[in-house]
């Protein structure tokens, strides 16, 4: 029957409101436990098994860790209730059928407030196989000695009953052990008065086991008795206690034989990582039990199997305990093959919070927390069961008021997760922990930097916390769960040695300058360092206002390689409405430049012209937002708007002056000022890209030959440069020149461009390649359906710049087809676009490659290289070029 929560129960006044702690899935974890303990019972039940075994290594230890508020006690508790029989185990763990011997579940809650310490530990353990009703000699006259020593005048029953303890027979065991006094002292034919006396029985037991009579013979196997009872009766020798119980437990008939699962909850509670004394006691009855199991439940991983131990515990290594030196298990399912021994308790899914929120708050059989905002609960936890049981008691308390909980009451952080959290930390510990809160990852060398530490053993230990996760694979292996960390960030913080705001600005500076230190550091660092310090380190920078310092350099390598990796989700706000500093300004800029592959122009455009007026990058970066606003513009079909804003980066001599002219150059070139655009084009370098703007100009005086010479110039320089941006962009195009006269090469140059594309969000220099693509399948009859997709495509991105090119692209198929009335209808569109506007050649192109005259009313005012006559001649080569092509194919 499932228990009920008090905390809430107590928490309303409702008669018919049902209250029962619920308890979500824990199937995996049961799978687990099922299959070691099932590899157990096989083990002892072997014929070779020996409990006074002392240099064999142990597997019967099992232990399951997480954060605190995960669930472990809980789960202990439902372990405790599920191993004996199937009616109070969940339905969907099954009914593992338990091979040689009877289940015992034994728990013992290790939490201080429980007040158990080891003499404890070892009297519960006992305690709970007096129901064997079956004597356990060895043991039992070891503990009488030891308890008239250690509590001389004191009763045992009055002890446990004093303690809390009788309730786990605890009049049965006095009897048991009075019992076994009597019979040993009967055995070795001791005066009555003797005979009650345990240091005279213990005395003559020594002696008779030693001389080897026969009227001790049922205690002759133990071999070790003798010397505990002769041990001085102290903790120490308590500890080794029992291996008499584990020996007592190996002589039991088949038919009784009953096999401990002992469940030590609250593990981190016996100590830490200095004082270890407690444990070690603890790790000796793991030890010196190897037929009982040990269900192990706490915060950190058992540290038994790491070898640096020897010398703080008794037996370390992974070769005395090789199920501990496995790592923790990432995923929920593992094969049965080979049971593990160190299990991370994850986090609650999805659809396990809300399911644990519907049964734990019912009225009338229906859940009282409705299902809109159990999703919204269950999101806000991040799976961790704490957060839930918090939620649980804010829904009844603002229930009392009389109102009805809203989603919005639930956006809160609580600061009982931080108190959890920090609990068992060292004050260093806690130290680095809100100086890594400010952090998505990190490694020891930044974790110890942000801290402002001068060794890393405080981040070491840290990372060893559940609470800290690890991908070996990331740029920085570690961080901290989600949830943990925003409550430690927003939450109020109530703790004795909470941060003051200056705390926390300290450390953002601290952990700012880590940031760039990494990044600096190599001479060469490479495009994911970069990206990964540019997203954490505008983070910190935005929440606490920080001058930019190595941001500014980071920014401009960003955008050298036109690569544009998402940096942080764009606010979707208007910045002047939100940006307070530099650093907020920076985080605009970057985030408007790399959503710029995945939105409309118009909306780019409106928000760097509104960034841009509020003044708050410094004089260069403000410059890059103009050049962008610029080119934004240029796209848009705004060429006196673009040519202004080039013209002022250009003026401006700045970094982004080599760029602003080839963006000058362009714009001549859209306004069909050939002659021009190419004396431009001869004074620019590598920094303006001079391959790219010749290629541009090459191909649309018919010569797509040497057009996609220069490209392939332009891609191999940015290959040199390390440019993979550029790279593709200059093979797009150079596959588009191609297309024109050759398609079978066309073919090899765009899965070039497709691989040089396959790691870059660069959506223009895409479109390029389908465009290249079209122009290769030029008089196919499945051109249509394609051409169609991707004037959608334009529309939607708002690259109105580019469809002149597309529609060129048509006006080719439809000429090497011979389709007048089709290329008719494409020279209208492209009339209709460029009227009066630029791209106005585009026009003229699709006439030459038709033979059709130019209108004679209206005055062109492109100016070809070349001349106009030689131009149309080219074109009209290419078309026929192509139809012969298609003949012989």
């Amino acid at each position: 029957m499932a228990g009920r929560d008090l905390r809430a129960l107590f928490s309303t006044n409702d008669p018919h409101l049902d209250t029962a702690e619920a308890f979500t899935n824990r199937e995996a974890q049961w799978d687990l436990l099922a299959a070691a303990l099932t590899d157990h019972l096989q083990h002892i039940a072997a014929p070779g098994f020996d409990v006074t075994d002392f240099e064999a290594p142990r597997t019967n230890v099992m232990v399951f860790h997480g954060v605190g508020g995960i669930g472990k006690s809980t789960l202990s508790r439902k372990l405790e209730a599920a191993l004996p029989g199937a009616e109070h185990r969940p339905p969907q763990w099954g009914a593992p059928v338990w091979p040689g011997g009877r289940i015992l579940p034994i728990r013992i809650d290790l939490a201080r407030s429980a007040g158990n310490d080891f003499e404890r530990v070892v009297l519960t353990i006992r305690l709970a196989l007096t129901e064997l009703s079956h004597p356990l000699p060895a043991f039992d006259l070891a503990l009488r000695r030891y308890w008239e020593h250690q509590h001389p005048g004191e009763p045992l029953e009055e002890y446990l009953r004093r303690g809390g303890l009788a309730a786990r027979a605890g009049k049965a065991l006095p009897q048991q052990m009075q019992s076994v006094l009597a019979d040993v002292a009967q055995a070795l034919l001791l005066p009555g008065t003797v005979g009650s006396v345990v240091g005279e029985v213990t005395g003559s037991l020594v002696r008779a086991m030693r001389e080897r009579r026969q009227s001790v013979r049922a205690l002759a196997g133990c071999t070790r008795l003798a010397d505990l009872l002769q041990a001085e009766p102290d903790i120490d020798a308590l500890s080794y206690y029992p291996h008499l119980l584990a020996w007592e437990l190996a002589q039991l008939p088949p038919a009784e034989r009953v096999v401990p699962v002992i469940l030590l909850d609250t593990f981190e509670d016996t100590g830490d990582r200095t004082h270890r004394d407690l444990e070690r006691l603890l790790q000796r009855v793991v030890w010196l039990m190897p037929n009982a199991f040990f269900v192990i439940t706490g915060r950190s991983r058992l540290q038994w199997a790491d070898d640096g131990l020897q010398g703080q515990l008794d037996w370390t290594g992974r070769s005395a305990w090789p199920g501990l030196a496995d790592r923790d298990i990432p995923q929920p399912r593992l094969p049965a093959a080979r049971p593990q021994r160190q299990v991370l308790i994850g986090d609650f899914s999805p659809e396990d919070c809300t399911d644990y929120l519907a049964r734990r708050l019912t009225r009338s059989g229906q859940p009282l927390i409705d299902e809109d905002l159990r999703a919204v609960i269950a999101a806000r936890s991040h799976g961790l069961p704490l957060y839930l049981d918090l939620a649980v008691l804010r829904f009844l308390e603002i229930r009392r008021t009389g109102r009805r909980p809203r989603p919005a009451d639930f956006d809160v952080d609580f600061p009982a997760l931080i108190a959890r959290t920090l609990s068992d930390l060292t004050p260093e510990e806690r130290h680095v922990l809100r100086s890594v809160a400010l952090l998505d990852s990190f490694d020891l060398a930044l974790a110890t930097r942000a801290a402002g530490v001068t060794h890393q053993a405080p981040a070491l230990r840290l990372t060893e916390r559940p609470f800290v996760q690890q991908n070996d694979f990331g740029l920085w292996p570690f961080h901290l769960h989600a949830l943990i960390r925003s409550t430690i960030r927003t939450a109020d913080d109530q703790t004795d040695d909470r941060w003051s705001p200056e705390d926390w600005q300290q450390a953002a500076e601290r952990a700012l300058a880590g940031l760039g230190e990494q990044w600096t550091a190599n001479p060469n660092p490479d495009r994911v360092l970069l990206v990964g310090c540019l997203r954490q380190g505008l983070a910190v920078a935005a929440d606490f206002g920080l001058d930019l310092g190595w941001l500014t350099d980071a920014a401009w390598a960003y955008v050298s390689d036109s690569v544009w990796e998402p940096l942080t989700p764009a606010t979707g706000q208007g910045p002047a409405n939100h940006l307070a500093t530099a650093a907020d300004a920076l985080v605009e800029l970057l985030s408007t430049l790399a959503r710029r592959q995945h939105e409309n122009r118009e909306r780019t455009a409106d928000r760097l012209a509104a960034l841009a007026a509020t003044g708050l990058l410094p004089a260069d970066l403000h410059e890059m937002a103009i050049y962008y606003l610029a080119k934004a513009q240029r796209d848009l079909g705004r060429t006196e708007a673009s040519r202004d804003g080039m013209q002022l980066v250009a003026d401006g001599n700045g970094r982004l002056a080599p760029a602003a002219r080839r963006g000058l150059a362009h714009l001549a070139r859209l306004a069909g000022d050939f002659p021009t655009t190419l004396a431009t084009a001869q004074t620019l370098d590598w920094e303006g890209r001079h391959q790219r703007v010749l290629g541009d100009l090459w191909w649309l005086q018919g010569e797509p030959a040497r057009a996609a010479a220069a490209y392939l110039a332009g891609r191999l320089e940015a290959e040199q440069h390390g440019k993979a941006g550029e790279a593709a962009h200059n093979q797009a195009l150079l596959a588009l020149a191609i297309a024109f006269t050759d398609p079978d090469q066309a073919d090899d140059e765009l899965d070039l461009a497709e691989q040089l594309l396959a790691n870059l969000d660069l959506r223009a220099t895409t479109i390029n390649a389908a465009i290249a693509a079209l122009i290769r399948d030029a008089g196919s009859p499945t051109l249509e359906d394609r051409l169609r997709t991707l004037r959608t495509e334009l529309d939607t991105a708002g690259l109105t710049s580019m469809t002149p090119t597309l529609e060129l692209a048509a006006a080719f198929h439809h000429a090497v087809l011979d389709d007048h009335a089709a290329l008719t209808a494409t020279i209208s569109r492209l009339s209709e676009l460029t009227h009066g506007r630029d791209f106005a050649y585009y026009a003229d192109i699709a006439h030459f490659m038709g033979s059709i005259p130019t209108p004679a009313n209206v005055a062109s005012p492109t100016r070809w290289i070349d001349g106009e006559q030689i131009t149309r001649a080219r074109w009209r080569s290419l078309v026929d070029s192509r139809r012969a092509l298609r003949a012989q194919g």
